[in-house]
């Protein structure tokens, strides 16, 4: 790919991340820049996949959701990444990792009730091809974010003149 961002890409995201629904206007005035500056560089981060979506941060707990899971799976060899495939689609479910360790992947679930987390985990723990599962429930959300501190990490070092994608 051998795509780059420079150091006014990184702002753009860290402005994009603190508030999407900014405008391209407030965006280039921030930065100093022209706004059709803005709108490239954002077109070209979403056409390179740096930006996929532009979506809120929704607070689950108004919502209802007050109970948070993180379940260990482990599931016999070779079937892993069909178990995978049937969490994923669980409407609860809002993480899911290949881990290493006493388990095969961890997921994260959100839940309104103990009733229907109860439900959740047996269905999991019921599939075919899962050998074990072991639920934790969440007692206090200490941290919990979508992304990272681009703005720490990035624009706080000396070496930012340009960050080469992974692909």
């Amino acid at each position: 790919m051998g795509e780059k961002l420079d150091e006014l890409d990184i702002k753009i995201l860290v402005e994009l991340q603190n508030d999407a629904r900014k405008s391209l206007r407030e965006i280039a005035e921030k930065l100093g820049v022209a706004e059709g500056t803005v709108y490239n560089r954002i077109n070209k981060m979403r056409r390179i996949g740096v930006i996929e979506r532009f979506i809120p941060v929704i607070n689950h707990q108004k919502l209802g959701f007050n109970l948070i899971a993180v379940i260990g799976v482990t599931a016999e060899g070779g079937y892993l990444v069909e178990i995978e495939k049937e969490i994923a689609k669980e409407p609860n479910v809002t993480a899911l990792y290949d881990v290493t360790g006493e388990f095969d992947m961890m997921l994260v679930a959100k839940f309104r009730d103990r009733e229907t987390l109860n439900a959740f985990v047996k269905k999991v723990a019921g599939m075919e091809h899962v050998v074990k599962t072991y639920t934790m429930i969440v007692l206090n959300v200490v941290k919990e974010t979508h992304g990272v501190d681009i703005e720490r990490i990035f624009l706080g070092s000396e070496d930012i003149k340009t960050l080469r994608l992974e692909d």
